[in-house]
């Protein structure tokens, strides 16, 4: 489908990520933008976006999908086999910059991953 064009909606849902550089919760997003639109539009240009490769999609602690800026990516071709880290005290997501290997599995196609570590983030282990 992709993004035709830019509409005012998908720009503000566009300069969250821009603006920091780390991932949001939908629950946060869509408290973000709650004057600006209904939570239907922030789910279908949230799609949209990751369909693009402009963002990238994974599940937190608590079951929540969270959403973070894509580096590289394109809407043929997904590079995000990173590892994601959510603290414990503070909540804070952050994509790590660490390249992970997925293994081949015979007889199998592995289309996605999803890897979450849990434990304190450097502020609040200090």
């Amino acid at each position: 489908m992709g993004i035709i064009r830019k509409t005012k909606a998908v720009a503000t849902v566009l300069q969250i990520f821009e603006e920091k550089d780390e991932a949001k919760s939908v629950v946060h997003l869509i408290e973000l933008v709650k004057d600006k639109m209904n939570k239907t539009t922030v789910y279908r240009i949230l799609d949209r976006l990751e369909q693009d490769g402009a963002i990238h999609s994974f599940n937190g602690k608590d079951g929540l999908k969270w959403y973070a800026k894509c580096e590289g990516c394109s809407a043929s071709h997904h590079s995000d086999k990173h590892p994601h880290f959510q603290c414990t005290k503070c909540d804070k997501v952050e994509c790590l910059p660490l390249e992970i290997k997925i293994p081949s599995i015979k007889n199998h196609k592995v289309d996605s991953t999803d890897i979450l570590l849990i434990g304190q983030c450097e502020v609040c282990c200090a």
